[in-house]
């Protein structure tokens, strides 16, 4: 029920509550404290009136009579304590001074040594009248009484019950003045966050650059504030992102999309020999790869931002992954003049990864030193052992790329220059795609490359056992130069 209400309200409720019980506590205290204070001082009364008795028996001759002393102590009395609460008897049973009221409530008082303790306080009810009385036993030259007085209480009840109807009142205005109090001052607490909440509600997909209020209090609203624009900034940038990334893939599959229509349509417009259909099937062939290469790669990005794209750890040897790779792209390197080799290690260098992945890897940074690299030049794939890792490089001769653009080569769709051979242009995913690879192996693709000079890419891979059943000695089918013949 109360986290239905408004936020204000129920602070105000808390804040009352606690007020509330922090006033009954204070006034309970109150109470009690003037309580003990009166009881205190009745108590004293009655301890003076016994003191009183007392004084005056000690200034009585000793030879006197009880009948003597009984008459002088009735004539002094009667005169003072007449209308009070007061009875005296000796050890003897004999009665030296009675007061009307006391005699009627109390006609028997218990001697001297009937008494089971030195004195005792109690109140009792005498008609309409509350009593506090004292029972207390006194030795006087030698004789010893038992002395019972007492006061009523009417006076005593009625300043409590005054002090406590307007300790209440007071507690009662107190309390409804701290509700409006805390109302206000949560009211004007929470105008900011209001605040916020308003500017939070212009915002929507065609604003997002948009931002909160940045509160300069340095408290738990600024940190809210602060921490809001924070994540509307990823917002943004991820709508961006999911925007570029659709408007770019549209491009890049409209481009051998239309191609392929441009084709086809100027192929079937005039009857053709058959080496002009072969020549026009091979262009659509081509055109096609180029659509599924793309279509791949935009649906392992889609899979990569969804985290649904799973590689499959196991124990691989790299020895044999640089092998098959380099075996696969010797023609290739071949035919566009360039040379190429690979630098393995003559043991069998094991790591725990995801084999088609890091071929992925590999294919990626191959191809693009394809592409790039002049002929004439040198383009290398080694590995080698660095401590307990293993380093994979792919590093070519080619003209390097420069410092501003190393910053933005990973990022999707990203060109730097026109390549200087292959059938299709870039798609511009296959680093991003490397680089997500290289995170998933729990390391990092380092870019080195200086311009005129050439780059080279590495990942480092931590080393792992080897299983029982692998060989230590790998057996390379390369030639002793490490190049391919």
């Amino acid at each position: 029920m109360m986290t239905q209400l408004p936020l204000r309200i129920r602070l105000t409720l808390w804040y009352s509550t606690a007020f509330a019980v922090a006033v009954f506590c204070f006034g309970f205290a109150c109470l009690c404290l003037v309580h003990r204070a009166v009881t205190d001082l009745e108590e004293n009364e009655l301890q003076q009136r016994v003191r009183s008795v007392h004084r005056f028996l000690e200034v009585r001759p000793a030879q006197e009579t009880p009948a003597q002393r009984r008459d002088a102590i009735t004539a002094a009395y009667d005169v003072s304590h007449g209308a009070k609460w007061l009875q005296v008897i000796d050890d003897h049973g004999n009665w030296l001074y009675r007061s009307p009221h006391v005699a009627e409530v109390y006609p028997k008082l218990a001697t001297p040594q009937q008494l089971k303790q030195s004195s005792s306080y109690f109140t009792y009810i005498a008609g309409s009248a509350h009593v506090r009385a004292l029972i207390e036993p006194i030795t006087v030259n030698g004789v010893r009484y038992t002395v019972q007085t007492g006061l009523t209480l009417d006076k005593s009840l009625a300043l409590l019950s005054n002090f406590q109807m307007q300790l209440w009142t007071l507690a009662a205005l107190g309390l409804i003045a701290a509700s409006l109090a805390g109302y206000f001052m949560s009211r004007k607490a929470l105008s900011p966050i209001a605040a916020l909440a308003r500017e939070a509600q212009r915002i929507n997909d065609r604003n997002l650059n948009i931002r909160l209020p940045a509160l300069q209090t340095r408290d738990e609203l600024a940190a809210l504030s602060a921490t809001l624009n924070q994540m509307l900034e990823r917002i943004e940038s991820g709508y961006q992102a999911v925007r570029s990334f659709t408007a770019n893939a549209a491009h890049e599959l409209r481009t051998p999309a239309s191609l392929l229509h441009a084709e086809v349509e100027i192929t079937l417009a005039f009857p053709r020999d058959v080496s002009y259909y072969r020549e026009s099937c091979e262009k659509v062939l081509r055109d096609s790869a180029q659509m599924a290469r793309l279509i791949d790669q935009l649906l392992a990005l889609a899979r990569m931002d969804a985290g649904t794209e799973i590689l499959h750890m196991e124990l691989l040897n790299l020895n044999e992954l640089v092998e098959e790779v380099g075996e696969r792209w010797h023609d290739r390197f071949s035919g566009a003049g360039i040379y190429f080799t690979v630098a393995g290690e003559a043991t069998a260098s094991w790591v725990e990864g995801d084999f088609v992945g890091l071929k992925r890897l590999l294919d990626t940074l191959l191809e693009n030193a394809w592409r790039y690299t002049p002929s004439g030049r040198l383009v290398t794939i080694s590995l080698r052992s660095v401590a307990q890792h293993a380093e994979l490089s792919v590093c070519d001769t080619g003209a390097g790329i420069s410092q501003e653009i190393q910053s933005q080569i990973f990022q999707r769709f990203s060109r730097w220059a026109e390549p200087l051979r292959g059938d299709f242009s870039s798609s511009g995913l296959g680093l991003a795609l490397a680089k997500w690879i290289a995170e998933r192996h729990h390391s990092s693709l380092i870019l080195k490359s200086t311009p005129g000079t050439g780059s080279c890419f590495s990942i480092s891979l931590k080393k792992v056992s080897a299983p029982d059943y692998a060989t230590h000695l790998f057996t390379s089918n390369r030639d002793s130069s490490g190049s391919y013949a």
